[in-house]
């Protein structure tokens, strides 16, 4: 039986997705511009970023006053109830300001330091992805009522097909080219979606054999790897550590032993 916490949280952090996504979806000016940089020139804040993490932060506020709150836009308070709040208002900010579709709003509520509750609403794809710990993943989208999710069975690892993502910062960039130019001829293809959150939903749905990725924050994850591993994915950094900023992979079992392994002798952690 779900805790009637957990439920509660999922129940917020649905409403605030869904109501952030139509306001990233539906709002979206047609001069939408750069409102700021961060680690780089071309690694960007839009003011639409701003506004969705204003409104999903002032609904937390307005319903858990006493929970904490960490945001990619700056979002940051302490909080005393044992829930933090992990929130990317618009993860694939490139894909927005450009007028591409795979962009989402991720939230995700943990207890404790463990994360419990995963959200991640992709409104151009017309889908939403959720989990609570220990009650499976499940998404709604261009089908009747909610789908439980499960990862693919596990290819050969020359059958697989992995997603990643780039830094913004050019020498680390550059460092990941190299990895993925190593690593393609051992794997069906690679595919760069632009959006950690919804790479790992992609996982969880089948629709990926895996994902990895350098350079990572915690909002970028926990939502996604949350719902990753409740559709029996394994997820993980370096060999024997959580995913990090310096590496997260997700995969299938089977897929993602022989892809951590692959990514450690390639050094994709580091320079």
């Amino acid at each position: 039986m779900t805790d009637p916490l957990h439920s509660d949280l999922l129940a917020l952090a649905q409403e605030a997705a869904a109501r952030a996504g139509a306001l990233l979806r539906d709002g979206r000016p047609a001069d939408l511009a750069v409102a700021a940089t961060k680690s780089s020139p071309i690694d960007v804040v839009t003011e639409m970023d701003i506004a969705a993490e204003k409104l999903i932060t002032g609904l937390i506020a307005e319903r858990r006053p006493e929970d904490g709150v960490l945001g990619e836009e700056g979002a940051s308070t302490e909080g005393t109830s044992g829930v933090r709040w992990v929130i990317d208002p618009l993860d694939g900010t490139v894909n927005y300001l450009y007028g591409l579709p795979t962009w989402a709003v991720s939230v995700a509520a943990e207890q404790d330091g463990e994360t419990v509750v995963g959200v991640v609403a992709a409104p151009m794809r017309g889908e939403t992805f959720h989990a609570v710990r220990g009650g499976g993943a499940w998404a709604t989208g261009a089908w009747d009522g909610e789908r439980r999710l499960a990862c693919r069975p596990a290819p050969p690892l020359d059958q697989a097909l992995v997603s990643t993502g780039f830094n913004y910062v050019a020498e680390v960039r550059a460092h990941q080219a190299d990895v993925a130019r190593r690593l393609i001829p051992m794997l069906r293809d690679i595919r760069r979606g632009g959006s950690a959150a919804v790479d790992l939903c992609d996982v969880a749905a089948g629709r990926l054999d895996g994902y990895y990725e350098r350079g990572l924050h915690p909002w970028d994850l926990a939502a996604g790897d949350l719902i990753a591993r409740e559709a029996g994915a394994l997820t993980g950094g370096r060999p024997g550590q959580r995913p990090s900023g310096e590496l997260a992979v997700a995969g299938s079992p089977g897929v993602f032993e022989p892809l951590q392994r692959l990514l450690e002798d390639f050094g994709a952690w580091h320079d």
